[in-house]
């Protein structure tokens, strides 16, 4: 099979639901400001029908990522299980809109497509109730060769780890990809998600992963360390990519005997710093997919990060590094 995709993201596929909300609200639906909160499927249509105007896009941190890759110009495809509803239905055009190629049918029975409830209150605060539904049944009969082809490289999620079959699913689809030549690269999602599957994730990374992006916090639970120096020291007996953020201290980047540190681009206005790291990941990704020297995949990662933390929402503009790198 002939793919000419450079990036294949497989994930939880999610639909962020973005409204501005007062206190009162919060307090109505018995929220705690800035928290975010797993939910069942009465409470995910109860605050779904009491919200406001909102906005309804593609969502979930791969998702993120991808749909950002696409944006800056490389070609994309995507694997994650949504119902055929209104939110499927949603994500699927969201993501199609970007010319990502969407992988999987979406399913006809099972549990209704998930959505996270983005709360903004008017001082930039974002309060999260979470319904996972659907993204929780992709299984290993959703993996294959056909759905994974033969992309440049395939990107993962930590979150995976937390479905029933994540595990065999992920080993299943680094092996039809290495098969194929394909390069594999693992977001370690959240500190707390690495915690549950720490044992799981070195040994998956020793394995199987050729690039792993993730944030400071991410990666010292990962070695269970409590200075990122210390972790740093930890990396050398791997021979990964490692790209690591870092915040208002950058990023830096370890492959080897080489270690690259990238600084933060000073912001006087940050906005809203969730999906930062899906950003930088989109941004590092597509440079690396372009042939692009480390330096630059740092630079490009750090210029996504810095333009996404100045608005609302973590999707990046159309064309955002066109020119950069030459300028």
């Amino acid at each position: 099979m002939t793919d000419q995709v450079q990036l294949l993201g497989v994930s939880n596929a999610i639909v962020d639901v973005l409204a501005h909300v007062d206190y009162e609200f919060l307090d109505k639906i018995d929220a705690v400001p800035g928290s975010m909160t797993l939910i069942d499927k009465e409470r995910a249509k109860d605050i779904y029908n009491m919200m406001g105007p909102a906005t309804e896009m593609s969502g979930g941190s791969v998702a993120t990522t991808v749909a950002g890759f696409a944006n800056l110009g490389g070609s994309a495809a995507y694997i994650g299980k949504v119902r055929n509803d209104q939110l499927g239905r949603i994500f699927n055009h969201d993501m199609r809109s970007l010319g990502v190629d969407i992988r999987l049918p979406r399913a006809e029975d099972g549990a209704p497509t998930a959505r996270s409830h983005i709360l903004i209150t008017a001082d930039g605060q974002r309060t999260m109730q979470t319904y996972l539904g659907a993204c929780l049944e992709l299984g290993l009969r959703d993996i294959d060769e056909k759905t994974i082809g033969t992309p440049k490289a395939m990107l993962l999620e930590g979150y995976v780890w937390d479905i029933a079959e994540g595990p065999a699913l992920a080993r299943k689809a680094v092996d039809i990809a290495r098969a194929n030549g394909t390069a594999v690269a693992l977001s370690l999602s959240d500190s707390f998600c690495v915690e549950r599957h720490r044992d799981s994730f070195e040994s998956f990374i020793r394995d199987g992963v050729d690039i792993v992006v993730a944030d400071e916090d991410e990666v010292n639970a990962l070695f269970g360390t409590a200075k990122f120096e210390d972790t740093l020291a930890a990396l050398q007996g791997f021979d990964n990519l490692f790209a690591m953020t870092r915040s208002e201290k950058g990023s830096v980047i370890v492959h080897g005997d080489t270690t690259i540190e990238q600084a933060a681009t000073k912001v006087d206005n940050v906005v809203d710093t969730t999906g930062a790291g899906d950003a930088y990941c989109a941004g590092f990704l597509f440079g690396w997919a372009n042939d692009r020297s480390l330096e630059d995949c740092a630079g490009f990662g750090t210029e996504c990060a810095t333009r996404v933390i100045q608005q609302v929402g973590a999707r990046i503009e159309r064309g955002l590094l066109d020119g950069f790198g030459s300028r």
